[in-house]
């Protein structure tokens, strides 16, 4: 451990001290409750977001730089503890402070996702949606990928920013599932299903997927499909008929996007933020983004375990449940805005 965590280790090996000295003399609940949580601080950190500079200048008229890497889904886990690339909640958090924050005069979006979860990523384009409406432009940088949410995210940007290596597009929606019908057939195994209705169990694993199943989750997949492409209509200032063209799931690179109209201009993160500041007069701006402060060892395999114990950290298990709930199984499928599908 560095000499930063050695410190608020033995801080709080005294805060253990005080605790038990302060048990013999008959403390009351309110002072243990303060005890454990200064422990808990030290041991762990909090969840309050900090601020890193990356480049300085005005405090009153600064350029946020935030990013979306990985699925757009919502593990259920935030803060300290997550070991997710990409975390929903924190990143939503991020998004509200902006909002909160009258020194921002614009944001640098970076995309390298090839999308995800229908709820989450409208949830992200609605918070971007009230950005905007307080005038704050927003810029995005495709990187690797910003493909079908990645990119959903990203339509309603005041320029999308991409490389020629970019992979995007795969405008649309996917909801798959594996049938195990044939194969319990040949093993001579029968479903057995209860139900109040026909379509109670639609998408079931267990029988044949009938007329009447193929129509109402089409349905279901065609009304988020409408959904995706009035989005990038309206971001694009594209007609739906048109988007419609581009939408049948393809991918893109960033040339052919280009010459789709469904990015702005050939570039990386730094053009991007160049442009911004060009396009906002925001040459003077601070550049900085934000971080989850991360005090005390909760980093270290110590601190982690200790976390899981302790009920503060989600464990591997329940991490990957809550993952694959959120994205959907071959079981429970959900609609997604994913490249590629499951």
């Amino acid at each position: 451990m560095n000499k930063r965590r050695w410190v608020a280790v033995a801080i709080a090996a005294g805060l253990f001290l005080f605790a038990a000295v302060t048990a013999m003399t008959g403390p009351t609940k309110e002072e243990q409750e303060q005890v454990l949580s200064g422990i808990n601080g030290l041991l762990y950190g909090t969840n309050e977001m900090g601020e890193t500079i990356i480049e300085e200048g005005s405090s009153d008229s600064r350029i946020v730089e935030i990013s979306v890497d990985g699925t757009i889904a919502d593990s259920g886990e935030s803060g300290l503890f997550s070991t997710e690339t990409y975390n929903h909640q924190d990143f939503l958090q991020q998004l509200k402070a902006i909002q909160e924050d009258s020194t921002i005069k614009g944001i640098l979006l970076e995309v390298n996702s090839p999308g995800g979860g229908v709820y989450e990523s409208a949830e992200i384009a609605k918070e971007m949606k009230k950005i905007k409406e307080l005038g704050i432009p927003y810029y995005v940088s495709m990187k690797n990928m910003a493909a079908s949410g990645g990119y959903y995210i990203s339509a309603g940007a005041e320029k999308i920013f991409g490389t020629d290596e970019t992979v995007t597009g795969s405008i649309g929606v996917i909801m798959s599932g594996i049938n195990y019908a044939g194969l319990f057939e040949k093993l001579g195994i029968e479903d057995q299903t209860y139900k109040s209705g026909a379509l109670k169990d639609m998408g079931s694993a267990q029988r044949k997927p009938t007329e009447a199943d193929n129509k109402v989750l089409q349905s279901f997949v065609d009304s988020a499909y409408g959904r995706f492409v009035k989005v990038v209509a309206e971001g694009r200032e594209m007609s739906e008929e048109a988007v419609r063209k581009l939408a049948d799931g393809r991918i893109y690179d960033g040339a052919q996007a280009k010459e789709n109209g469904l990015i702005d201009a050939l570039g990386f993160p730094e053009d991007a933020l160049a442009q911004l500041k060009k396009d906002h007069d925001l040459e003077n701006a601070e550049v900085f983004s934000y971080e989850a402060a991360t005090t005390g060892f909760a980093s270290t395999w110590l601190g982690s375990s200790l976390a899981e114990v302790q009920g503060l950290k989600m464990s591997e298990t329940s991490r990957v449940l809550s993952l694959l709930d959120s994205i959907g199984t071959a079981e429970a499928p959900k609609p997604l805005y994913y490249y590629g599908g499951e």
